[in-house]
């Protein structure tokens, strides 16, 4: 049972996890590429496809945070399983995660979507709003990727390698 668990674990962090942190990281780029025309107010409206991308990203970063609620479950079953949930290599793993999900609630996605009301009511961008949003996303990725290599390491486990 643990070994199925597991690998239910490792393929909705795969699943869930990795296409949040590839939208979001591409989302302040694909921002910064709408055309002026559609942030300053001006044109016909002909460019206002670009903002689709913005918001699909947006949505797949929702959509997948969601899902994302898998991997702890999975992971707390799997930790209860292999008999390793007072661990300090999981306690930090967990922190983190809990940490990387509240930046996500907290700061990800609700930026990304003021940033998409501005771009959908056509008001300009300013750069430094994109830069801080990288910012906070790529504190995410950090996390999630230190959880990743606390999974593979586990440290003073004797599960691991």
């Amino acid at each position: 049972m643990t070994k199925f668990l597991l690998s239910l674990h490792v393929l909705a962090a795969i699943l869930a996890v990795g296409p949040v942190t590839v939208a979001a990281s591409m989302f302040p780029a694909a921002v910064r590429r709408v055309p002026v025309a559609v942030t300053a107010g001006g044109g016909d409206g002909a460019d206002a496809w670009d903002v689709g991308t913005v918001r699909l990203l947006h949505r797949i970063c929702r959509v997948y945070a969601g899902l994302g609620i898998a991997v702890p479950v999975l992971g707390f079953a799997t930790a209860a399983s292999m008999g390793v949930l007072g661990d300090a290599w999981l306690v930090a793993s967990i922190t983190l995660t809990a940490v990387a999900a509240g930046l996500l609630a907290a700061f990800v996605l609700p930026r990304q979507e003021e940033l998409l009301e501005q771009l959908t009511d056509r008001q300009p961008v300013e750069r430094a709003v994109t830069a801080r949003l990288a910012m906070f996303t790529g504190v995410f990725n950090l996390l999630w990727a230190t959880v990743t290599v606390l999974m593979i390491v586990r440290p003073g486990s004797t599960t691991g390698a």
